[in-house]
């Protein structure tokens, strides 16, 4: 009975949290529980972090890392922006999907090739794709957009917004890729024992490129979709989301060693974060102290991680 329960806390242990956290915040700040606060929380704040976050656990699941989606994310909207704000939209999407496809075969290329280490190989690719962001804007600032172009994350259908939709839909497609799939068994296969998997003949190379072509992609269209909403684009658009993802990916429950965890763990995780961002802003604690709170529970979740494997393996 007791292993039972156990176990069950360690399954569920992200559901828990999240009711805790809610029940806290809604205790420190009256205006928390309020519909417009949640909704706001959910249809717009939650699809942009679920997105990119995805793509986070995507290479992890691989025991990779990938710290470049945030600057890829800046420079493929930022030179979409420069056409978008002359009316040229579909050069724009096309060029923000192309750039951060680039970027992200870039880092496949350093990995699976020059056999980098995926956190030396992301790290430097983060680097220089921001510097070429600066480089691109040079200090300025892209903005009044086509109401038609805005209206992809400022519209919504019935009561439902469109990066809700949007985000939903790209989560059922990964979804059904690493459950019902081939594909979605080689990447954990991948993480579990990448020279095992390589030896049944799975072709490791060519999933593990895959993977960062695929973060490039959702970077993009993470990228399209801020810039929509804000009727803005700047070089400096999401370099607050790295830690973001990575603590929303590790709370989730995606394992750092790589082959445990999912994107729908992700969700779960994305929302814990979501909520407990928007709780310290309703609070006024600063955003310095904020990314505090997120590299605590990065900590936190690679100990649980670490100790909670062994923990339950021998339940």
């Amino acid at each position: 009975m007791k292993r039972k329960v156990l176990s069950a806390v360690f399954k569920y242990s992200q559901l828990v949290i999240l009711i805790v956290i809610l029940i806290i915040l809604s205790l420190t700040s009256k205006e928390f529980l309020t519909w417009d606060n949640i909704s706001n929380v959910v249809m717009q704040q939650m699809p942009f972090m679920l997105i990119i976050s995805m793509g986070m656990t995507l290479a992890i699941l691989t025991k990779g890392i990938d710290l470049s989606i945030a600057s890829n994310l800046a420079l493929s909207s930022c030179v979409a922006a420069y056409f978008i704000k002359d009316g040229k939209v579909f050069l724009g999407i096309l060029a923000a999907v192309v750039i951060g496809a680039l970027v992200g075969a870039v880092n496949g290329m350093l990995i699976t090739k020059a056999r980098l280490e995926p956190f030396i190989a992301t790290y430097t690719m983060d680097m220089v794709v921001r510097g070429l962001a600066y480089l691109f804007m040079s200090g300025t600032l892209f903005y009044g957009f086509s109401a038609g172009f805005c209206s992809i994350a400022t519209g919504s259908v019935g009561p439902v917004s469109n990066l809700l939709i949007v985000s939903l839909l790209l989560f059922a497609v990964l979804f059904f890729a690493l459950r019902k799939t081939t594909y979605g068994r080689s990447v954990y296969a991948i993480g579990c024992n990448i020279n095992a998997t390589r030896l049944s003949g799975i072709n490791t190379g060519g999933v593990v490129f895959s993977i960062y072509v695929i973060n490039g992609l959702l970077a993009a269209v993470t990228g399209l979709l801020y810039i929509a909403r804000l009727n803005a684009a700047e070089s400096t658009i999401g370099s607050d989301f790295t830690m973001q993802m990575m603590a929303a990916t590790l709370i989730g429950g995606t394992s750092f060693s790589g082959g445990k965890g999912g994107i729908e763990r992700t969700l779960l995780g994305v929302l814990i974060m979501v909520f407990i961002a928007n709780g310290m802003n309703l609070n006024g604690v600063s955003s310095l102290l904020q990314d505090a709170v997120f590299g605590v529970f990065i900590v936190i979740s690679l100990v649980i991680d670490k100790f909670g494997s062994k923990y339950s393996a021998n339940l």
